[in-house]
């Protein structure tokens, strides 16, 4: 078993104009200071990666890794989460979306979709650069405004929608596969990948390609009233990134899942600071210790009531308290014994 590697904190909600979340000379300090040895980056920002640049110069890649480790930092993984949305965007939201990417790409579709494959490709390499062997993203949605079936959704909707989905990944993922970075996908609602099995379906239509693993965040999975424990039962193979963030689901005779179109303070379902929500992180700890996870604990802090700061100090702490240092030896060793094929036969009755 390996010993979970952790605090670390996904910067993007952190991010701002003022110090010290402006640069990342500057965030790195903070993080530091808060409690946390990783960041995970994302990479649409150039004050904190260029992120062509690091696929395309080593060097660059050295020198950011460099930046990064001097502050007693590792970075953990990059995040395309935004450009992996562009992926796949159903027409529905084409002008919602259109802010994902650089101004000259928006209204066009297709050369929006272009971009962000190029994106991802750069990711890859980037990742390897930096010596990265997991990669955090969206899947993007070509389904998802038919996920409640009224109207009836068209026969063979769903087939033909994996299908092109798998069609404009598979490109993507072997080129991670050629630098040896698994793509991690976060399963979210508002991405054809929201759940188990859609999961499933999109392995089938990627005929099972081994670098298209699983970002496991269990806010996502609460709030759909999904079983997130067994859920690692089912895919702890394919788990190579984790988001520990916190999140409460209270129904009322008013709302439930899907909110009531309400603001995320007023809504039933709602994301929480580490500790103040309703998952069970010591028990999520254990499953992933047992099943041998080998990638970090990341920090994604979304908190309507509590402010930032504390909730990035207090989430440190929480993740500290939670990784179980795995043992090297058996507690009952004291009490074995040496292989003795007389005394099993013995024993047997043989």
């Amino acid at each position: 078993m390996t010993t979970i590697k952790g605090p670390g904190i996904f910067i993007a909600q952190f991010i701002g104009e003022e110090a010290p979340f402006n640069n990342l000379e500057n965030i790195c300090q903070w993080a530091k200071e808060k409690g946390f040895i990783g960041v995970q980056l994302p990479t649409l920002d150039d004050r904190f990666i260029d992120l062509q640049k690091a696929a395309e110069s080593k060097t660059y890649a050295d020198e950011l890794k460099g930046t990064v480790n001097s502050f007693g930092l590792d970075i953990t993984e990059l995040s395309t989460h935004l450009q992996g949305q562009l992926i796949a965007v159903n027409p529905v939201y084409d002008t919602l979306f259109d802010s994902f990417a650089p101004e000259k790409y928006r209204k066009n579709p297709k050369a929006r979709k272009e971009w962000a494959v190029q994106q991802l490709k750069y990711a890859a390499k980037a990742s390897e650069n930096l010596g990265l062997t997991a990669h955090a993203t969206f899947s993007g949605a070509l389904l998802w405004p038919t996920v409640y079936p009224w109207p009836q959704r068209p026969q063979g909707l769903v087939e033909m929608g994996f299908k092109e989905l798998a069609k404009r990944w598979l490109p993507i993922l072997n080129v991670f596969d050629e630098c040896g970075v698994d793509v991690c996908y976060e399963i979210h609602p508002g991405e054809d990948l929201h759940d188990g099995i859609s999961y499933e379906m999109f392995l089938e239509n990627v005929d099972f390609h081994k670098r298209a693993c699983l970002l496991y965040d269990p806010s996502h999975l609460l709030l759909q009233c999904l079983n997130y424990l067994e859920y690692i039962d089912f895919y702890h193979q394919r788990i190579r990134a984790f988001h520990v963030k916190d999140a409460e689901f209270n129904p009322t005779g008013k709302q439930g899942v899907y909110g009531g179109y309400q603001s995320w303070v007023n809504r039933a379902g709602r994301f929480r600071s580490l500790g103040d929500g309703q998952v069970d992180f010591k028990a999520i700890f254990s499953k992933l210790a047992a099943y041998d996870y080998q990638g970090w604990a990341v920090l994604e802090w979304e908190d309507s009531l509590k402010n930032s700061e504390d909730g990035a100090r207090e989430g440190a702490e929480f993740i500290r308290k939670n990784i179980i240092h795995v043992t090297d030896k058996a507690f009952d060793d004291f009490a074995g014994t040496t292989p003795d094929e007389k005394l099993n036969k013995s024993v047997l009755g043989l």
